[in-house]
């Protein structure tokens, strides 16, 4: 009888614990299997010009790769953070812009500014499910050998910015 009134009271308990853990969890910290592999090989038409994006351009020196769409209301909360990062010329930026209708996106960035030195177009979501994007925003470092070194889930923030990103591409910068 007792073990009948215990069992399911210890299971219980035990998945209260688990949730407990799991809520306490950052998700902007989950590890990408790609860290510290070649970043994945792509193509894509640029947004509003001619040409292509790949992941060659990506390794002429450490650069960011943003991955964001007008339609997503954390992109637009950390684009003026992208735009101080361009105007400074702390880093090279590129953008993936992720499964956006491409007049939306020149429209949003002819209205808050652009801060990509050029942005591919990933209408289907093909590149970005290639890079284990989660959703958007997404911001991964790529090094000079074209290796992602980083990866930030999530809008970036300031602190973020200045206590982790910047010192992670000056060290990539030496």
């Amino acid at each position: 009888m007792r073990l009948r009134f215990f069992a399911p009271l210890g299971l219980l308990m035990g998945l209260i614990l688990v949730l407990g853990i799991g809520l306490k969890l950052d998700p902007r910290e989950v590890d990408s299997p790609l860290i510290g592999k070649p970043a994945p090989v792509f193509s894509l038409p640029l947004l509003g010009a001619e040409g292509q994006l790949s992941e060659r351009d990506l390794s002429a020196a450490p650069s960011l790769f943003n991955v964001w769409s007008s339609w997503c209301v954390a992109c637009r909360q950390e684009h003026p953070i992208l735009m101080e990062l361009a105007r400074r010329g702390d880093v090279r930026l590129y953008g993936l812009n992720y499964k956006d209708a491409p007049e939306d996106a020149l429209a949003l960035l002819a209205r808050e500014g652009n801060p990509y030195l050029a942005s591919g177009m990933d209408r289907d979501g093909q590149v970005g499910i290639d890079w284990g994007v989660y959703g958007v925003p997404e911001t991964f470092v790529v090094d000079r050998a074209g290796t992602i070194v980083a990866k930030r889930i999530g809008p970036l923030s300031w602190d973020y910015v200045q206590q982790e990103l910047l010192p992670l591409l000056k060290e990539l910068q030496q």
